[in-house]
Order: C-alpha cells, then sequence, then structure tokens
C-alpha cells in the first residue's frame, strides 16, 4: 500500500497548491491499483479492483456534474477503487465526506464564516430538496454562488487521510 499512500500524499500537495490533481498522476494511481491486483500482489481480486475504480467513479460523478468537485477528483477517487476495491472505496468515501466536513468548518471558523457556511448550506439544501422543480442548472449556478470559504476544499486531502483511516484499520 506503500505506493498508494506516496501517490495520494503527492497528489494532496498538489491540490494544495494549485487546487488541481493532474491527469498523469489519477491515471497512474489508477493504472498501478490495477496492475497490482492483477498480478496478485494487492489486497483484493482483479475484479474487486475494477469494480472498485468503477465504484470511486460512480460515487463521484453526481457531485462532479453538480460542479462540486473537479474531473481529477473524480478520477483520484476511481484510482483509489482500484486499489483498496469497492467495499472500502464506498468506506473512504463517507470518511473522507466527513474529514471534509471538519476542514471546511474549521476554515470558515477561522475565516469568520461560519454563519454564511450554514446559511449556505440550508439554501443548498433546499435547492437539492426541490431539484425537480428548480433544475440541475439552477442547482449548479447557486452552489457556484454560495461560496462560503476564500478557497474551495483541496478534495485529495480528505481523501488521502480517509484512505490511510480505511486501510489500517481494515
Amino acid at each position: 500500500m506503500f505506493p498508494l499512500v506516496a501517490l495520494l500524499v503527492w497528489a494532496a500537495v498538489q491540490d494544495l497548491r494549485e487546487r488541481r490533481i493532474r491527469n498523469w498522476l489519477t491515471l497512474s494511481l489508477a493504472w498501478s491499483g490495477l496492475i497490482v491486483n492483477v498480478v496478485g500482489l494487492g489486497a483484493v481480486t482483479p475484479a474487486q479492483s475494477l469494480l472498485g475504480l468503477l465504484a470511486g467513479f460512480a460515487l463521484t460523478l453526481v457531485l462532479f456534474a453538480l460542479g462540486a468537485i473537479g474531473g481529477g477528483d473524480v478520477k483520484l477517487l476511481a484510482g483509489v477503487g482500484a486499489w483498496v476495491g469497492p467495499t472500502n472505496v464506498l468506506l473512504i468515501f463517507l470518511v473522507e465526506a466527513l474529514v471534509g466536513l471538519a476542514i471546511v468548518l474549521a476554515q470558515a471558523a477561522l475565516q469568520g464564516r461560519l454563519t454564511t457556511l450554514v446559511r449556505n448550506s440550508a439554501v443548498l439544501l433546499v435547492n437539492l430538496w426541490h431539484w425537480s422543480d428548480v433544475g440541475t442548472a439552477h442547482l449548479v449556478e447557486t452552489g457556484k454562488g454560495s461560496r462560503s470559504v476564500d478557497r474551495p476544499l483541496p478534495y485529495a486531502v480528505p481523501v488521502l487521510a480517509a484512505t490511510v483511516l480505511v486501510v489500517a484499520l481494515t
């Protein structure tokens, strides 16, 4: 699992600096996960590796469609899924959401924008609840207009933390 963690650390540093994860890094993560599991050196079967890649992609696709995360973030979780399989990538997705929430709350509190974050989150939740009435385009625009912190969350950071935690505990 060292290569997985090393690539995720690299992605987290890159995401912190540039708020972007390069394609070569996410593709290296995905291919290496598939290869390691196909040759029998990984923790899951080749079929589980492929299902993990697809699950990681699918879990983040809706967030990407809504403009909440970028394409590199989608490919990052897909690559993690290729290493850990579908069950663990789901756990990582859930844990990284909690880690990301903690980071965003801390960031908003430090910037004195906690009230704004709560208000904007409520507006987004109401719009999400009425998605069929307002449509996807309105939901995406509301999300873009509801930024509560100075810089968006570098998604690779909570993914790294969640992956280390899930891999260590399973």
